[in-house]
């Protein structure tokens, strides 16, 4: 492979690319994805990265910037691979998602939403209540680092707090690296990770050999010290077990439907608690469930959605692929006394035909499925009878993909659409949409 030219250069910046990089054109034409840059800004950059259809380059320095920069908050933005957009004013995050989102539809699914619907935002620091840190024990530097990737993923970031992760732990990072370079097992812990329900903290430590009694004792120091919950995990997903305390009880309420659901430490919940009742809110809106209808939650989880329409709904009917948060559902509808919640585990990218709930007949359709989206399912069930589907995407061009089939084969209205932002300074795309027939 030809080596790099790394003489610095200079570019014009035209757009923003969906992951956040500035998008400009060398050299006759080609395209350069420039970290660091935004729309409307002359930079001097270098080159990276070089393949057949287009370049990758980093920012060195900002010539003439944008109306819309603004001064990151976190000393390790640009290394940290953790979030790509705090040079952006938060509203041009939003819009710039937004964009994206509009821009799937047209060019993946044809189809072009009645209304976009205002963007939801909540509280831009300080939200990421589950996560995953990277350990590595560097030599060079004399200690351990806990943190996010760098953009380069081979390394570790060098974290001293982390400003987007909830305070109780982005505040504690420095902490927990010293935690874990004080132990004999530092070398085999490659990650942690943090889940944060209302009142309880967990970590949960992965470690490739058993912990010697020392080890363990100096994580509960920590764990009471600090006020956090702290986990084992010596093997699989099934092998994550409580260290201290002995049965750490983990939940969150959603308030306006008085609803509590319990989880464990590695179950799915979405990650932002303020942003997830604003998204149920609209979701609930959008549906506009009916007294006495029957609506299907597919992809539920652990009831996140299905608990708060089961308040609304004659029945709520929540499918699911993993078992194990199947169990959990029921286990929270108990919980909230919910008798007309009901949950079934099916894999909802194979061949439903055996399902009895699959031809119950309902009046209201939600989907929030994985970045992979929902077409398989899609094109599968009796849209007939339907008076409206609600779609809760975390990828937008599966999204886009997904209405397309709806409104260009089965003759759906795509009637609105919008953006959450559900990870602000990261240039991930959380979005909702309706359609009806």
């Amino acid at each position: 492979m030809a080596r790099i030219d790394q003489t610095p250069f200079e570019l014009e910046i035209l757009d923003l690319s969906h992951d956040g990089r500035g998008v400009a054109r060398r050299d006759g034409g080609k395209t350069v994805f420039v970290s660091g840059a935004l729309p409307g800004e002359r930079v001097m950059a270098k080159q990276t990265r070089r393949s057949r259809s287009f370049d990758e380059a980093v920012t060195l320095e900002v010539l003439q910037p944008s109306a819309d920069r603004v001064e990151p908050r976190c000393p390790h933005f640009g290394t940290c691979g953790g979030c790509v957009l705090q040079h952006l004013a938060e509203d041009r995050q939003i819009a710039a998602k937004q964009r994206v989102l509009l821009e799937n539809f047209e060019r993946i699914g044809h189809v072009t939403p009645e209304t976009v619907l205002p963007p939801l935002t909540d509280a831009a620091w300080g939200y990421r209540r589950k996560g995953r840190f990277s350990v590595r024990r560097v030599e060079k530097k004399g200690k351990t680092l806990v943190g996010y990737r760098e953009q380069d993923p081979r390394f570790v970031a060098d974290l001293s707090q982390c400003h987007t992760v909830i305070p109780r732990i982005g505040d504690r990072i420095e902490a927990l690296s010293r935690l874990v370079d004080g132990l004999e097992a530092r070398r085999g812990i490659p990650q942690i990770e943090f889940i944060a329900g209302d009142d309880t903290v967990a970590l949960v430590f992965r470690h490739l050999a058993p912990l010697s009694e020392a080890d363990r004792g100096a994580l509960v120091a920590f764990a009471q010290a600090h006020g956090f919950a702290i986990l084992l995990q010596p093997g699989g997903v099934d092998s994550v077990h409580a260290l201290w305390p002995e049965a750490p009880p983990l939940s969150f309420r959603l308030a306006p439907w008085n609803v509590e659901l319990l989880f464990r430490p590695l179950d799915f919940i979405q990650v932002n608690a303020g942003l997830n009742e604003k998204m149920i809110a609209r979701a609930l809106e959008l549906l506009d469930v009916q007294p006495g209808e029957r609506v299907l939650d597919l992809f539920c989880g652990l009831g996140n959605f299905t608990l708060p329409l089961a308040r609304v709904a004659g029945e709520a009917v929540g499918v699911e692929g993993e078992a194990g948060l199947v169990a959990r559902a029921r286990e929270n509808a108990a919980h909230n006394g919910l008798e007309n919640a009901r949950f079934f585990a099916a894999d909802l990218a194979q061949d439903l035909s055996g399902h009895p709930w699959m031809r119950q007949g309902f009046d209201r359709l939600l989907l929030d499925p994985p970045r992979s989206g929902a077409d398989a399912v899609l094109r599968q069930l009796p849209l007939k009878g339907l008076k409206r589907i609600v779609y809760v995407s975390c990828h937008p061009a599966s999204l886009a993909r997904d209405a397309g089939y709806l409104v260009n084969e089965r003759g759906w209205k795509l009637r609105s659409a919008g953006v959450m932002d559900m990870f602000p300074h990261t240039a991930h795309v959380e979005s909702i949409a309706m359609f009806e027939p």
